[in-house]
This record gives C-alpha cells, structure tokens and sequence, in this order.
C-alpha cells in the first residue's frame, strides 16, 4: 500500500499565463504538452497518496537574452505559485524560480521569495542557457543561499547539444544534464564551499549514481582533487524518486547519504496514468529495510521543510 502521507518534492504547475509557452515547449521536446490546475491536481494526489506537493516551474521563464523578461517572469511564476500554497498550505508548498543568468536580479527574487512570499526552497535549471552551475559567475548565488541554509531543487533542461530525432529529451537528455550539472558543481567545488545548502537532483540523480565511480575519474583531472573526496562531494546531494524505475534504486540506495533520498511525482509534466508505475515500483520494492520507505515518501522530506512536519 502507497504512504498516505507522502511529500512530493517534484511536482510543477503550469500557470494560466504560461499555457500556451508550455504547450509549445513540450512539443518541442517531443513530450506531451502538460495540463494543470488547483482542483485537478488535488485528485490527483489523493489518488496517489500524496498529502504534499512542492509546486516549481519546470522551464525557462523568458528567451536567453531577455534579462527584462526573465525577471518579470519569475516574478509573476512566483507571485502565483505563492497565492495557491496560501489558498491551500496544507497541499502545497513552493519551490521559487529564479531568472538566472542574471545573478544580481536571482539574488534579488531569492530575498523576496523567501522573505516576502514564504517559498519553502528555490528551483534552478541545470543549465542556464548553456552555461553550468559549477560556473564562478554563479558563486555569489551560491554563497547567498548557503547562508540561508536554502533547500534548492535543480531541475534538468535540455542540455546545448542537438537532439536526436524521435528520441525525446526529457527521457534522454535529462538525465544526462543532471550528471553534467553535478559533475560540474562539485568538481568546481560549490558542495564543498557550501554544505547548508540542501541540493536535490530529480529523478534519483539521473546517471549520477550508476556512474559515479567512473565519473569520479575526473578528479584525476584536477590537480586539487582525489577520487574520494569528489564521491564524497557529489554524496552531498539528495535525489528523488520521480521517474525512476524499480532497476535504478539499487545503485541510488547504495549510493545516496542516509535521509538523502526523497519522493517526487514529476506531475503534470509526466502524466498520471505513466508516473502510478513508479509509484507501484517504490510500493513493491522488496529490499527496502525498516522504516525506509516511510522515509523517502515523508520523513526525509520533514528534514528539508520542517514546516510539514507532523507531530
């Protein structure tokens, strides 16, 4: 039986405004175009057993060289997503965007999303119109948001490579660009310079886990690193479930910290009718140990955003 309880840390919504831009973008990707709204969400997760859902936007929020748009676009994602969590606390929470690449304007909506809207995390993609968050133009972010002690959700994106035909991105690229975005961080040592804040990578870390130890190779590379420290670095994320099947927990429980691993629906952004597979996967997993599955549908998740804890 599915947790009735559980606190989905990746879940999207689409505002009104944003319907039209979403559609085309999912059509772009090869990926059905979402649909959502306030009711039809709710069903959802009571159908699904999710007493919790963390709201983001999933995209870029304006093109790449429109700093303008940028801003009022997050602006008006977060201003939105913080009128439903406060309609309905009790549902949703928030996970604030951020119009990177412009840093000063990021800081800026990260003080008013957290100080003023009450989010309960921020959300950047992986990469930024190319550039990588293991990029020094990003430090002052980083460092802001360590000293906040910031729960941040880095949502994949298409990586700036081509696509391949008839091979959607979101199921082949992804979760290559969350390895790349994690390599790339911690090999630039933001984990290490920053260890408050709580970075979760979607999708229990993409190819991250089966790959790490030939990813950590890379330290050879760099005259500053050994293999063990950057495993140890790149252990400092959390990972969700979202879209990840029964053949991956595996190398993700062998691989995650303890209290690391958390539940993630990726609704609307996978349908319904395709995200109950994993549920069940995560259901009938028979190796979890006591208490571990509770722990990954909810109480991890109490740790991140104490404000859901129940007593």
């Amino acid at each position: 039986m599915s947790d009735p309880e559980r606190i989905d840390v990746h879940q999207h919504l689409v505002p009104p405004a944003f319907g039209a831009v979403m559609a085309e973008r999912a059509a772009a990707l090869g990926w059905p175009a979402p649909a959502w709204d306030v009711r039809s969400a709710i069903a959802m997760m009571d159908r699904r057993s999710i007493a919790t859902g963390l709201l983001s936007f999933p995209a870029p929020v304006a093109a790449p060289d429109d700093l303008a748009g940028a801003r009022a676009g997050a602006r008006s994602v977060n201003e939105y997503t913080a009128e439903v969590v406060k309609d309905r606390p009790d549902r949703f929470g928030h996970f604030a965007v951020l119009p990177l690449p412009d840093v000063d304007a990021a800081l800026a909506e990260t003080a008013h999303a957290l100080d003023e809207l009450n989010a309960d995390g921020l959300m950047v993609l992986s990469n930024v119109h190319g550039r990588y968050l293991g990029d020094p133009e990003f430090e002052p972010l980083w460092a802001e948001l360590d000293a906040r002690a910031a729960v941040v959700l880095v949502h994949p994106t298409a990586p700036p490579i081509a696509p391949v035909s008839g091979l959607p991105g979101p199921l082949v690229d992804f979760p290559y660009d969350t390895a790349r975005t994690a390599l790339h961080m911690a090999l630039n040592g933001v984990p290490r310079r920053h260890p408050r804040i709580r970075m979760i990578l979607p999708h229990a870390g993409g190819l991250l886990p089966y790959a790490a130890d030939r990813f950590a190779v890379a330290a050879r590379l760099h005259p500053d690193s050994t293999p063990e420290g950057l495993l140890s670095d790149l252990r400092r994320f959390y990972f969700d479930t979202a879209m990840s099947p029964t053949a991956a927990l595996p190398s993700l429980l062998a691989f995650a910290a303890p209290g690391h691993v958390l539940y993630g629906s990726d609704f609307p952004m996978l349908p319904e009718k395709w995200g109950t597979g994993f549920d069940s996967g995560l259901d009938e997993y028979p190796h979890w140990e006591p208490e571990q599955l509770h722990a990954v549908n909810r109480g991890n998740a109490e740790l991140l955003v104490p404000r859901l804890a129940r007593a």
